[in-house]
Formats: C-alpha cells, sequence, structure tokens
C-alpha cells in the first residue's frame, strides 16, 4: 500500500452568483454531489467551509472563481466518483454554469498520507502545471503519474474520456 493519497483541485469561473437563477440547478446539486463524494470508496477529504462546501472560497481576485479541492485514496477512486457516477451528469451539464476555461483547471498530485493541502499549496500545483505540463510532481487524469513509491513496471497512465457513460454510485465507503 502507498504511502502517498492523491489530490486534486479545480477551478471553474461561474457565470452568475451562487444565489443567481443561472447557477440555482448547479447550486441545488452541491449538497447531493458533495455527499456522494464522501460516500464513494476512496474518498478521504474536502476542502469545504462552515456551511458545508467550497463556493464562499475566493482565492483568486476574480470573484467569480470557484474552487473544488479533494483527496483521494488513489487515482482510481477518484476516476471512479469523477466518470463513473452521479457526478458525471453535472460534468455533462458544466457549460451551463461555467466559462470556457483556455488554461488548465484541474492539477493532480501524490501528497504523503494525511497531509490535507491548503489552497495556497494547491494553486501554486496549478500554476505549475500551467507553466510545464504534466509531470510526476503535477499531471491531468489525461497524463498520470503513479505516487512516488509505486514500483515503476509500466508508463504512466492514460485515463478517462470527457463525459463517459456512468452508473450511479450505490456503494459506501468502506
Amino acid at each position: 500500500m502507498s504511502a502517498y493519497e492523491l489530490a486534486q483541485l479545480n477551478i471553474g469561473i461561474i457565470k452568475g452568483t451562487m444565489d443567481s437563477p443561472i447557477m440555482a440547478d448547479f447550486a441545488a446539486n452541491l449538497e447531493r454531489i458533495n455527499a456522494l463524494a464522501e460516500c464513494s470508496s476512496g474518498f478521504v477529504w474536502r476542502l469545504q467551509t462552515e456551511a458545508g462546501d467550497a463556493t464562499a472560497l475566493r482565492p483568486f481576485e476574480d470573484e467569480n472563481t470557484l474552487v473544488n479541492m479533494s483527496v483521494w485514496r488513489d487515482l482510481e477512486s477518484l476516476s471512479t466518483y469523477v466518470y463513473g457516477s452521479a457526478h458525471v451528469e453535472l460534468m455533462r451539464r458544466r457549460r451551463e454554469w461555467f466559462e470556457r476555461m483556455r488554461e488548465a483547471f484541474l492539477v493532480l498530485w501524490w501528497v504523503p498520507k494525511g497531509h490535507r493541502p491548503s489552497v495556497v499549496e494547491a494553486l501554486a500545483k496549478l500554476e505549475l502545471l500551467r507553466a510545464r505540463g504534466p509531470s510526476a510532481e503535477v499531471f491531468t487524469f489525461h497524463h498520470a503519474f503513479p505516487p512516488p513509491d509505486a514500483a515503476q513496471t509500466r508508463p504512466p497512465a492514460t485515463l478517462g474520456a470527457e463525459c463517459p457513460p456512468t452508473d450511479p454510485c450505490r456503494g459506501r465507503r468502506p
């Protein structure tokens, strides 16, 4: 078993305030999708405020940029949640709520077990990915790397289509 867990950050530029009509369906689904993540196998932690989500956090000068950050046991666990659960239904609708971004908006990286990254750390990882592209230090689903303590027996993984077919996550966390 690895001594590392997978951290992820994704950001998005919302098309309206969280209480606006354009964001209503997104806001209405947040609690359900966050609960789905928390019951998913391999889920470890997610960034949230007292309100139970991270929508109030605004680490960018642009007040319309939301952040989402979590930690997972491994790449497969996160991939199953993102691409193989009801989460994908919201991903398919993301253009309704979020502006199209030309730069990378998702970054993955390995952290020692028990480490909970700060928003500052996560944003630095995103900037590194934007500046240098995928590497063992920062990567994406499409160009993924194993944890630092994994045996190097095969090339880096390539996972995930943009929105593959889905089956709802019915399992509970072990």
